[in-house]
């Protein structure tokens, strides 16, 4: 008989997990990255869908935005006979060339250490560095994630989830200029008491147009064209720069 209850209790606890639900909306899902881009602004709205009554153990809400992951390579460098020179090397296997993690308190009380190793939600969870035979090849990792949170790539936004009345939420996650051509993937967290309870995963798509377009699928599709034409436009310049000085001079 205990074990009847024991089992319609689990079954409960599921059903109510279940009920819950995240119905999601974007300011915008397509990023176009044109000759004079300067960074956007994505605003990441959307709501909880219940079947049933709010429970008295209040939810969270994590956001995540991640763009393409690629491997890097890190070095480190050391001053040797009064000269700067690259000493150590270590692979990154995966890092996420953009990064930005918002929650809606902090970090450590609306998520658990387990539920972060199992979603991968952190920044350092995020990027990924085994197989390194450096000794200190962690050093190297957390290098690399003070660079990219520098340069604006990599974001933690604590509390920089609105989450009103158990049910509407919403953060805003600034794009720096310098951003990677991609798909752009979005996840949404909700979680209770650390324990992630339900997610929900959309993309955002982020391609460069016009010029810069132009210019990339050149460089990448024909770069011996590519090579001449920049060797050409250099050469144009020169010659435009010198007759302008020249008649100046006159």
């Amino acid at each position: 008989m205990i074990r009847i209850l024991l089992c319609l209790l689990l079954l409960s606890g599921a059903a109510r997990a279940a009920d819950e639900e995240v119905v999601l909306g974007l300011s915008q899902k397509r990023v176009q990255i044109t000759a004079n881009f300067d960074g956007s602004e994505i605003l990441i709205f959307g709501a909880v869908k219940r079947e049933g009554p709010i429970l008295e153990v209040p939810l969270d809400v994590i956001v995540t935005l991640s763009g393409p992951v690629r491997p890097v390579t890190v070095h480190r460098k050391s001053r040797r006979f009064g000269i700067w020179i690259n000493t150590d090397t270590a692979e990154i296997d995966r890092a996420p060339s953009f990064y930005a993690v918002a929650t809606s308190g902090p970090i450590d009380e609306v998520l658990t250490r387990t539920e972060d190793l199992r979603h991968s939600i952190t920044i350092p969870r995020a990027v990924r560095s085994v197989g390194n035979e450096v000794a200190d090849s962690q050093n190297f990792t957390d290098a690399l994630i003070r660079i990219r949170e520098r340069a604006g790539k990599y974001q933690v936004l604590e509390n920089g989830v609105a989450f009103d009345q158990q049910t509407l939420f919403r953060t805003r996650v600034t794009l720096p200029a310098n951003l990677s051509e991609g798909v752009f993937n979005t996840r949404i967290f909700l979680t209770r008491e650390g324990q992630v309870v339900t997610k929900f995963d959309t993309v955002i798509d982020v391609r460069k147009v016009g010029l810069e377009r132009w210019l990339y699928a050149l460089a990448y599709d024909r770069p011996l064209v590519y090579g001449l034409l920049s060797l050409v436009i250099a050469i144009i310049a020169g010659w435009g720069a010198s007759e302008a000085f020249r008649l100046l001079r006159r």
